[in-house]
């Protein structure tokens, strides 16, 4: 509780700061959340239900209550010369394991009209879905299982070089570090639905009693990892781009107490519809995350996907979203323990009680077995659904 009354007090120095800077521009969201959830335990209490936040059994329900306070802060200095950085505090249900606030961001930009460089720690600009100012989404509280993960495993250190000769093409190129164990937890539990951003540094939890991982945080092998990406677009209309991630993390079992996992894939995303009241919006991604063990490797395939319709009337943003989602051994197997095929719906409406304030009510549900939890005695049934009522200000 400390840390989130902690955030508030930051949010409100940095705003008398405001008045005293013209370069500096200031931005957040002060967030209240109910949810009602039927689910197993949640990931985040080291379990292996899909959602933020669980009850005790696929059949059992539970009601919680989170706050979150999320601060952002752009200076400046020159007309070439942008300094950001945001953060996060949260308070969250009891028995949920990691940090309650800290870093989430933290870059410079330089750039003119056609060249933007990028230093530091960030969001690859990957998403359709995550367009919202500090990586949030204008059509649902729960992300994509895609975007889920990415807010939990994926964040690099490096350095993201951007062309755009015109309105219509940019190319983009990232070199970076400090995503070594990316695909830990999505190889040690699946796929996952809800809206935590991992902090810089911050250990999660695994499913294995005592575990953790820490997937954004200095890097192990002192290697680079790459990413390249294409994006094509009509301005105000439609917008089709093609990423490629590659962490190229070391095959070894262990390197100072953490187990690298080699994660590349693939994202092709589209939207139609950018500035109309009506927008399509999906996304599409498959790759490979391996891990090695003393006498060999272990490779797991994986892919998912969403198709999102959003619907904005007035005050109103009315929003559907279907996700699938697949992952499997690389190597053909009798009985594959990490085997799992899914499929969620997500039905969202958002509405703008005044130029600050936003409501919104939020029905998701996940269907989607675990097949390697027989194994362990445990229920393979990882699905549920949850109700979420949410009221946000923003400023």
């Amino acid at each position: 509780m400390r840390s989130f009354v902690l955030s508030i007090f930051l949010c409100l120095v940095t705003a008398s700061l405001i008045a005293q800077s013209s370069s500096l521009q200031f931005h957040g969201f002060v967030t209240a959340r109910g949810v009602y959830v039927k689910a197993q335990p949640s990931w985040t209490e080291a379990g292996f239900g899909r959602f933020d936040v669980g009850a005790v059994s696929p059949e059992s329900h539970r009601t919680v209550n989170i706050e979150i306070a999320q601060l952002g802060l752009d200076w400046t200095p020159t007309s070439w010369l942008v300094l950001h950085a945001d953060g996060v505090g949260r308070r969250e249900p009891s028995g949920t394991k990691g940090r309650r606030a800290g870093l989430v961001q933290a870059y410079a930009d330089f750039y003119n009209d056609h060249w933007r460089l990028r230093l530091g720690n960030f969001w690859l600009p990957t998403s359709r879905e995550n367009t919202g100012p500090l990586w949030t989404s204008p059509y649902t509280i729960t992300y994509s299982a895609l975007n889920t993960w990415i807010g939990e495993e994926l964040r690099p250190t490096g350095a993201d070089l951007q062309f755009s000769p015109n309105f219509y093409v940019s190319l983009g190129a990232t070199a970076f570090r400090g995503n070594d164990r990316a695909g830990t937890e999505l190889a040690a539990r699946g796929w996952s639905f809800g809206n935590r951003l991992t902090l810089y540094d911050e250990p999660l939890p695994l499913p294995a009693p005592g575990t953790t991982t820490r997937p954004i945080t200095h890097d192990l092998d002192h290697h680079n990892g790459y990413a390249g990406r294409i994006r094509l677009q009509l301005p105000e209309r439609a917008l089709l781009q093609i990423a490629h991630i590659d962490n190229r993390a070391e095959l070894r079992p262990e390197i100072d107490g953490q187990t690298p996992w080699q994660t590349r894939f693939n994202v092709i995303g589209a939207t139609v519809g950018l500035t109309s009241p009506t927008t399509a919006a999906a996304e599409w991604s498959s790759g490979r995350t391996s891990v090695a063990f003393p006498h060999g490797i272990f490779g797991l395939d994986f892919k998912t996907g969403y198709v999102l319709l959003s619907q904005k009337n007035g005050a109103d943003r009315w929003t559907v979203r279907f996700d699938r989602f697949w992952t499997k051994s690389h190597l053909p197997m009798s009985y594959d323990s990490s085997y799992e095929n899914g499929r969620a719906v997500t039905v969202a409406w958002l509405h703008d009680t005044s130029a600050h304030m936003r409501t919104g009510v939020e029905y998701a549900r996940v269907k989607g077995d675990r097949q390697g939890l027989d194994e362990l005695g445990l229920n393979p049934n990882t699905g549920g659904s949850t109700i979420t009522l949410e009221l946000r200000y923003g400023f």
